[in-house]
């Protein structure tokens, strides 16, 4: 499978990661979730460049990719529209995990012309009220670098391991250990926004054909994935038994004929 990387300049000069995974015809366009990178689609990747060509990035301050101190939204948003106009990607089938997911029918609603349909995982718009203080706490409770990749998966693997298998991707070898690529911090900043506001908006902006994949055990969607469906004029939504917020590792089978049903459908 191929694996080509590049960059592309954004307009505040952040330089964003780019990983084209092979495959041919319509543009499918991954975008992760928080703390996450390109390289965490790889396994989904594979079997997606069967549908068309398969594009990943790193959002800004994730993976291989510089930011500034705007964190907000719209400036992630921003950046997907300028890397799918910088690659000539035209209307492309946006594929989202939890923030990519927000990031991903952001830019549906945003620019409708890019957007051919769209794919959101385990997302919810509303979240206001919630904080991350839970979360950050767990994640202040462990080492700041680790001796493996292996005592990556041991650590944040409970209760599930694909947690563990995600963070593993997201990990770069320094002097002292395994390190985190984007720090609980910075994490905390981004993921903040989403409990001051909601993004109803940007839902209801959304024109193109969607499907909306719920885990069942999920810690994020509170089953707002179903309102969603209602609020897009062409949307199916799915709630998927036994999984939790990493629902294409949990039960690929599953994702992956739900998945590649819709982009058939779509054409």
């Amino acid at each position: 499978m191929l694996d080509r990387r590049s960059e592309v300049t954004v307009s505040d000069g952040a330089r964003i990661a780019v990983r084209e995974y092979g495959g041919r015809g319509r543009p499918i366009l991954l975008l992760h979730g928080l703390m996450g990178r390109a390289s965490t689609w790889w396994r989904t990747a594979r079997w997606l460049a069967d549908h068309g060509r398969v594009v990943a990035l790193d959002a800004r301050g994730h993976g291989d990719s510089t930011g500034t101190g705007d964190w907000r939204t719209e400036r992630f948003t921003a950046d997907v529209i300028e890397v799918a106009d910088a690659l000539e990607l035209g209307p492309s089938v946006l594929v989202g995990h939890s923030m990519g997911g927000l990031h991903a029918w952001s830019a549906a609603a945003r620019r409708p012309d890019l957007a051919h349909a769209l794919v959101v995982e385990d997302m919810a718009p509303d979240h206001r009220g919630l904080t991350a203080l839970p979360w950050v706490s767990w994640f202040e409770a462990m080492p700041e670098s680790f001796d493996s990749i292996a005592a990556v998966r041991d650590a944040f693997g409970w209760p599930r391991p694909s947690v563990g298998e995600y963070l593993a991707e997201c990990v770069r070898e320094g002097p002292d250990g395994y390190r985190l690529l984007t720090g609980h911090a910075l994490a905390a900043t981004i993921a903040g926004e989403w409990g001051e506001r909601d993004f109803w908006d940007s839902v209801r902006g959304v024109r193109c054909p969607a499907l909306l994949l719920e885990a069942e055990e999920s810690p994020i969607a509170s089953e707002q994935m179903a309102e969603m469906a209602h609020a897009m004029p062409a949307a199916r939504h799915v709630r998927v038994a036994g999984t939790g917020h990493l629902l294409h590792d949990d039960d690929p089978r599953r994702y992956r004929e739900l998945v590649s049903g819709f982009l058939s459908a779509v054409g």
